[in-house]
Parts: structure tokens; sequence; C-alpha cells
């Protein structure tokens, strides 16, 4: 750790006197300071660091001009949010970065003060910081040490950021905050935009949670080796932040949500709840109210990700249908996965007068892995009667499906404008097709369903995947399929769910819910096969 053992009568670059320890983070002091002449004394804001690169006046050189450019070219991008370097300095194997005074307070001294702050405070200041990473990342620049630290809030509730032309520019920076390092940082990888995404979901845990997601050790080699290996615990003050936390801290880079989503994702916390946010920026010590109102919420406003109560899709991050609504005749939508169509399942051919008329025989799935469970002459009679009549459905939200004549909604909920999930089924049967949308999905299906939906499927009472997590096409997208059972309402159930990309984020998915004992009739395979070749998306 720096240690603040500069006198205070001593100059630093002969220019500027150090008045009093701001804030402290691993491997760096903050001061504030004044100039040592003039009769302004204009207060500046030095930030000290070890400077472990080569001791050779060139390198120092290189370094500083690298902060102040960037400095330069961060201030154009986004003047106000951002720090000015008037000044950086090498002396005596110690980086000084000058900033002008910021009338704020560091991130990290207001936790130390307050303990934590409400889900929809910490969604406005990570809105905020969202907003300076964007635009650097938007001219190529990644700021690879981004901490509460480097964020100081003004009182008026606005941000500023420092910081920015650290990264790369002594062999120490990466260090001074390691708690807040990626783990890619933390095995000496080059850094991407990827490395300040992961920093922002560690700042939004540090917020909600009143301390970091790996916390600090003795040594920063002993806590880099914590954010590489370690696994993270899940939040629990989070709310609606959780999955946008969650999927910020992703260990692979590749897998961590693009900025699209958690800005819509942030956007979303502020504008569902206007009132809580009107009193949170001001009077943040009122959170447990706001805790309070959070637990009064509908659950499937609460929980991000709760697939295995009736969520038809997978859906990941923040998409928060985690609905526990149970249907007539069967509770929780979640079954075991369907089988796949086939050529020799037939199924009617709807007309666009909305009546049907039969088909020789259904279309071949897309997908090169469908399979299909033989029809068994035992099945129930009600599931095994003659070949289903099928209508087409055109829903608003952009998509259409062919369902059996009688289906109707039966649920639908929404997310704003991120996803949703619509529910079919009819009066008096127990079988259910739930399709959802999402615009948060991340780039791997079969990761969705393993990492995302299984872990709350696991919930479920009696609940027992089907083999492997199958990765296929559909239609020319990436997809993933996905088969259970689990016990609802005292029935056990089956479910087959088809995820697919459509890329930017955005996806399809479709489960199909039969009671167990009736899964493999031969008018269940037609259903599925028939959900499976006539459902198409608006546009995608």
């Amino acid at each position: 750790m720096v240690k603040a053992h500069v006198f205070t009568h001593e100059l630093v670059a002969g220019r500027y006197r150090l008045v009093d320890v701001v804030h402290r983070e691993a491997n760096r002091v903050c001061w504030y300071g004044k100039a040592a002449d003039g009769a302004a004394q204009r207060p500046y804001l030095l930030t000290q660091i070890d400077f472990r690169a080569d001791p050779d006046n060139d390198s120092a050189q290189r370094t500083t001009a690298r902060i102040i450019r960037m400095s330069e070219t961060m201030g154009q991008l986004c003047p106000g949010a951002v720090a000015t370097v008037v000044d950086a300095v090498e002396e005596n194997g110690t980086l000084w970065i000058v900033t002008e005074w910021i009338e704020g307070t560091p991130l990290g001294e207001l936790l130390a003060q307050e303990g934590t702050f409400n889900y929809v405070r910490a969604a406005r200041i990570g809105l905020e910081l969202l907003d300076v990473l964007e635009a650097a990342h938007g001219q190529g620049i990644t700021h690879g040490e981004l901490s509460p630290g480097q964020v100081f809030v003004r009182d008026r509730g606005s941000v500023v950021v420092t910081g920015f032309g650290l990264a790369g520019a002594t062999l120490a920076p990466r260090l001074t905050a390691p708690s807040y390092a990626s783990p890619e940082q933390a095995r000496d990888e080059r850094i991407g935009p990827a490395a300040d995404l992961w920093a922002l979901g560690a700042i939004l845990y540090t917020m909600v949670e009143g301390r970091p997601p790996f916390r600090d050790r003795d040594r920063p080699e002993a806590t880099l080796k914590g954010v590489d290996r370690l696994p993270l615990r899940t939040p629990v003050h989070a709310g609606p932040l959780t999955q946008t936390v969650l999927g910020l801290l992703r260990k692979n880079s590749r897998e961590r949500l693009t900025r699209p989503v958690v800005r819509e994702a942030l956007q979303r916390v502020l504008t569902e709840d206007p009132d809580t946010l009107a009193e949170s920026v001001p009077r943040p010590r009122l959170r447990g109210n706001y805790t309070a109102a959070w637990h009064a919420a509908p659950p499937w406003g609460r929980r991000a990700m709760a697939a295995g109560t009736a969520l038809a899709v997978v859906t990941v991050a923040v998409a928060a249908l985690a609905a526990t609504h149970r249907l007539p005749g069967l509770g929780t939508s979640s079954s075991e996965s369907a089988p796949r169509p086939s050529p020799s399942l037939s199924a009617p051919e709807s007309r666009t007068d909305g009546t049907t008329a039969p088909s020789a025989s259904a279309a071949p799935s897309t997908s090169p892995s469908a399979s299909v469970i033989s029809p068994s002459p035992s099945g129930s009679p009600s599931a095994s009667a003659q070949p289903q009549a099928f209508v087409r459905y055109s829903a608003p939200e952009g998509f259409s499906v062919d369902l059996p004549k009688g289906w109707k909604r039966v649920n639908t909920h929404r997310v704003g404008n991120l996803s949703y999930r619509v529910t079919f089924g009819a009066s008096g049967d127990p079988r259910t097709l739930a399709i959802t949308y999402s615009t948060v999905l991340g780039p791997d299906p079969v990761a969705v369903w393993r990492d995302d939906v299984e872990p709350e499927l696991q919930k479920e009472v009696g609940y027992q995947r089907i083999g492997e997590i199958k990765a296929t096409t559909y239609e020319g997208h990436k997809a993933a399929d996905m088969e259970w059972r689990s016990t609802v309402d005292g029935t056990r159930v089956r479910t087959f769910g088809r995820g697919f990309l459509l890329g930017g984020g955005r996806g399809f998915s479709l489960r199909w819910t039969t009671p167990n004992a009736e899964w493999d009739t031969s008018a269940n395979q037609q259903a599925l096969a028939t959900f499976l070749r006539t459902f198409s998306p608006s546009s995608g």
C-alpha cells in the first residue's frame, strides 16, 4: 500500500503543498493540496501512486505526457464529467497526478460514511459512469483503473471521473485498487473495454452491498488471485440490479453484458421507480424505506431470472421476468423438454382467414440435431386424440405462431422494453406454450440455459434435467435446447425449451410444457413440431 509518508511542509515538485489526505485505496492516496506560490493559493487534488516504470527520465516523461494528453482528450469528450489534469510529475519513485480541485466527495468516502446506497441511487451513479465509459470506448480509450476512489460525487449528485491515462502508463497502476481489477487484469493479460465494464459492475456491487465483490487481502497479488479464481458471492441487496451486476461480473470478458444492455437496464430501474429516484438523490440515508418498498414489490419485478417459475425463455441478465404465477390446471409452467419436430409429424396448414386446412406433413425442423420421441400407444386418451386443428396467431409484440384451435393468451409479463413473456393455453388443458423475447441475452445460448436459467430451475420441487443442453441452430440462428422434469402442484411435468439468438443481445425462446405422463403422445409431439415449424419473429 502507498504510505502517506510525505510531510505536509514539503513541496511536491517544488510547486504543490500537501494539506490533508482526502481518500486512500490499496495503492493510491489522494491529497488536498495548494499551489506553493501565488496569492490565490489555488486548491488542487494530488494523487500519489507508486511509480515502477524504468527509472530513466524518458520513461517518466512519456508517462506524464500520456496522462496529460489523455486528460485533454477525455475533457473534450466529456466536459465536466472527467477531472482536468494540470500537471503530472515523477519524483523519487512516486507518480503525482495533479488535477483541478473537485467540489465533491470520493465515492469510496461516501460509502465509508453511509455504508450502502439504495439500488436506485446506485443505478443513477452507474448510468453516469456508463456515459463516460461509452464516450471513452467510442474513441478506443480504456480507463483500466476505475474504482470508487476514481469517482467523485458532487453535492448535487453528478459524478466526476479521474484516472484516465494510467492504464499501461506504468507497471503498477493496475494494482492501485486490485479488488476492482478484472480477471484478465489479474492474469496480467491485455485489457479492453470489457475490463471497465467489470469495474462498473464491481462498483455497483459495492454501492448496494457495502463491500467489493472480492475483498482486499494483505497483498495485492493475493487479492488479484481471488478476483481471478474465487466464485462471486451473489449480492443480496441489489434488488432489480442483481442480474445487471452478475452479468457485468462474468469472469469471461466475452460473456459480460454490453453497454447498450446495461444502459437499458439501469434506465429501467430509474423509470420504473420515479418516486424512489426523486427521494434517493438528496436523502440517501432513507435507504431503509426503499428497501421496504422493494420487498413489497411483486415477485416478477424483484427477481431478474427466475426461470424455474414459468419463465419461458433463456433470458439472461436484467430480463426480470421471474414470474411465479401459476396457470389453471398446471401451475408453474416448468416442465420437461419436448421432442424436436420431424418430417413424419403432420400438422394442419393455417389459412390467412384464421381457418385451418390439413397438411400432408409438417416441414422438417431447421435444427440439425432434431430428434423425435416415438409416440406411445399407451398415452393418455385426452392427449392422443385425432390430429388437432391449428390457427395462426399474430402477436402485437412482433411474432406469430400456429396454436391449437381454442387456445388463447393466458398470461403476459413485461419488463419495460427489455423483455416480455406470453403464455398460451386453454381452459381444461394442462399444457402450456410460453414465448419470451429478450434484449439482454449473452452470446452463447448454451451458457444462458446453463448459467442463468438452470440455477433457478434447481430450486423447483423435483427438478431433474434430461440429458445435456444441446447447441443447435434454428432458422439459421444460434440456438440451444434444454429439457427437464419438475413437480408443480403435485403433478409431474416435463418441459422442452429452445432459445435462439437474433443478434445484438436479442432473442426468443419457446417453452412447451405438458404433464409428464402425456409427454410422448402423438398430439403433444404434433403440437411441438407445429410450434417450432411455424414460429416466426416479425423482424430480426
